[in-house]
């Protein structure tokens, strides 16, 4: 398959290099097109968009990697994959691979994720997105997580275009796998966020392990949070926007409206 490779790392982070290392030893197609510098957090961010302004990229090698286009891109994740959807980085994708992301991306908290947010971006254009996301550790085993996105890739090509899977692996070396599980969102991922006073303003710092996780909800046991700390890796069908039918919405809306005369 002709894939897209991006993340939201940067071009030059170890896990992009290790992914699409792997995709092009699998037989694919594989085109690289990431962000300049790191995005992370960026979401489905795509940023300000003006007809007079340019979308700067280049050419680049990453080391170990031959057999695949690169280009260093100064935009948002999403952006890139919209720019690559519509053919500016050669022939279209039929699929888009985000990350390897360094940390997981689980839970609820995928909706701020940069490495999630393109693979549903890629939906928005009816093509099948795969985020892949490695948990953090002193050193990372990327070969785990890249040998998990090559079999994922190819389950998810059997599935409906606009399909988009975010698979996350623990950090360790494939015989420490404790299996592969489907997994649904847990209320929190495994980064918790609290916001402090500070001079001037406010600080936003982050905690370790959700180790609490299924102590909510009855989330114990088959949550992508959960699962991913107890040793699994985890996969988790994603759907993109959709809007919901509520018929009532209108009415009560224009009933709420003043009074009109004449």
């Amino acid at each position: 398959m002709r894939l897209l490779v991006t993340n939201d790392d940067g071009v030059f982070a170890p896990g992009i290099g290790a992914l699409a290392a792997g995709l092009v030893e699998a037989g694919h197609d594989v085109v690289v097109a990431a962000p300049a510098d790191d995005r992370s957090g960026a979401g489905a961010a795509i940023g300000g968009i003006h007809a007079d302004e340019t979308v700067e990229f280049e050419r680049v090698d990453l080391e170990g990697l031959e057999g695949a286009t690169c280009h260093s891109v100064v935009a948002s994740p999403a952006l890139i994959v919209i720019a690559a959807c519509l053919g500016a980085f050669g022939p279209v994708p039929e699929m888009v691979v985000s990350g390897i992301n360094a940390g997981a991306n689980t839970g609820r908290a995928v909706l701020h994720s940069g490495t999630v947010g393109a693979a549903l971006t890629a939906a928005n254009f009816g093509c099948s997105g795969l985020a892949v996301s490695l948990g953090a550790g002193r050193s990372f085993r990327w070969s785990t997580a890249a040998e998990l996105a090559v079999a994922g890739l190819a389950w998810l090509a059997d599935e409906p275009a606009g399909s988009v899977l975010n698979l996350n692996v623990p950090n360790c070396e494939p015989s420490e796998l404790l299996g592969v599980r489907n997994a649904r969102l847990a209320s929190f991922g495994t980064v918790r966020a609290s916001v402090v006073e500070a001079p001037g303003g406010l600080q936003v710092v982050l905690g370790g392990g959700d180790d609490e996780v299924g102590t909510r909800e009855g989330e114990a046991d088959d949550t992508d949070t959960a699962l991913l700390l107890a040793g699994y890796a985890t996969l988790t069908s994603l759907s993109g926007i959709r809007g919901l039918e509520r018929p009532g919405a209108a009415t009560a809306v224009e009933q709420r409206l003043p009074a009109r005369t004449g």
